[in-house]
């Protein structure tokens, strides 16, 4: 069963509008992160002559704890993001080696298209989750291996046994990865049918001629593509079953979205 453990509700994360939609619960949160194929990384940068604007990256990231492998969604975790070893982040992040780099991590799926009587009351179903935390290069290589596997696996699983591995020294050189130490967190999610206001559903005139309700979305992995140089004969058991596990499951959420409140 998942624990109870919540991120503590502070000024940065505490959310606002719409807050009966807010999660705090570490599983919830941790879900969203390691089920979003990509992340978005906001820092501040550090050198003026690249401008005044915050710089955001999109990064491949798990959650996960090196010290407690076997460690539940619901537990303390850290974020491990996959980067190259010049990239502006990386470079950044080993600048600031005291607390590490104030880091923003957002993760955002989009579960359905909500359709309202009016566009006033359009909307989304969706999951979205927000981490603060600093990040640090991983600098000992037992923990880099780890976290390598454990970002690898997030693509598609049982694709690190399924490949050339261990990973050679130039590539581990050339590969950096940010552990985040997370400060703190929060999550909204908004599901079920939409919501009009009293005056518009009790107007025969309107509800005789729009359409409400909602429209189920979720992403879809397609048929495997061979490359050029592919030899191996038909498509591997553990793609077939990564395959479908991952279309089934998210249809079967956002369908069920659709109908919850």
């Amino acid at each position: 069963m998942p624990r109870d453990l919540t991120y503590p509700k502070e000024r940065g994360n505490t959310v606002h509008r719409l807050d009966q939609r807010a999660k705090y619960d570490l599983h919830t949160i941790h879900s969203i992160m390691n089920s979003t194929p990509v992340l978005h990384v906001s820092f501040n940068v550090t050198d003026p002559a690249q401008g005044p604007f915050p710089a955001i990256l999109p990064m491949i990231g798990q959650m996960g704890s090196f010290s407690h492998p076997s460690a539940d969604l619901g537990d303390t975790l850290d974020c491990y993001l996959h980067g190259y070893v010049s990239s502006r982040v990386m470079k950044i992040a080993r600048e600031d080696q005291a607390e590490g780099l104030p880091v923003t991590v957002a993760a955002t799926h989009c579960d359905g298209l909500v359709l309202s009587l009016t566009p006033f009351s359009h909307s989304y179903n969706y999951r979205s989750a927000v981490l603060f935390g600093y990040a640090s290069p991983v600098d000992d290589e037992e923990e880099k291996l780890w976290a390598m596997r454990l970002i690898t696996e997030s693509v598609v699983k049982g694709r690190w046994e399924h490949s050339r591995t261990p990973p050679e020294s130039a590539e581990l050189s050339s590969t950096t990865i940010l552990r985040v130490r997370i400060a703190s967190g929060s999550g909204k999610i908004r599901d079920g049918e939409p919501h009009d206001d009293k005056k518009d559903l009790d107007n025969p005139e309107v509800t005789s001629r729009v359409w409400t309700g909602v429209i189920p979305m979720w992403e879809t992995l397609g048929d495997p593509v061979a490359s050029h140089s592919n030899r191996v004969e038909g498509i591997p058991d553990h793609i077939q079953s990564f395959i479908g596990g991952a279309n089934d499951k998210a249809r079967a959420y956002a369908q069920k979205a659709a109908r919850d409140d």
